[in-house]
């Protein structure tokens, strides 16, 4: 019990471990006895787990093309055509200023990597996500919307800062 506020707190009361109970016909059975069950569907927690992974994987994949490390077409599963028309003619833009006399030429996006990402349900099959891209000269900010088309997501909308 805090002594100020006179509340118990939450991590000196331990909770005691329960075996995982799954349920077959209507009773509930420890779970290592159906072992070879099929696996329960996927839960809001781990769908909103595998579309953060799978943001991750496309905005690595996207700023290594503006790179020019990765062809576009890599992307063409992932990316709606609409967004890989425009991330290739970004891509185009970009070696053209890196190959003149700018400042800059020849040290855009060097070592990329994704340092975090959040996403966000905003319907039964539309997630937003956002990601924050660490370079070695900048921060960058990343925006998309997923939706899921038959079994797969797929990326409608890419912004990249």
């Amino acid at each position: 019990m805090n002594a100020v506020t006179g509340i118990r707190s939450a991590a000196a009361t331990p909770v005691p471990h329960a075996p995982a109970l799954r349920v077959v016909s209507g009773t509930a059975t420890p779970a290592a006895n159906h072992a070879a069950a099929a696996p329960p569907p996927l839960r809001v927690v781990d769908e909103a787990r595998e579309i953060c992974a799978i943001s991750r994987s496309t905005v690595q994949a996207a700023i290594e093309v503006l790179a020019g490390t990765r062809p576009a077409q890599q992307l063409s599963r992932r990316l709606d055509p609409r967004c890989l028309a425009a991330l290739q003619h970004r891509a185009a833009l970009t070696r053209r200023v890196a190959s003149g006399s700018s400042p800059t030429a020849g040290r855009l996006h060097r070592n990329p990597s994704v340092r975090s990402v959040r996403a966000c349900r905003v319907a039964d099959d539309v997630y937003e996500a956002s990601a924050v891209v660490v370079e070695e000269t900048r921060v960058r900010a990343v925006a998309l919307r997923l939706e899921r088309y038959t079994a797969a997501w797929r990326v409608t909308v890419l912004e990249i800062g």
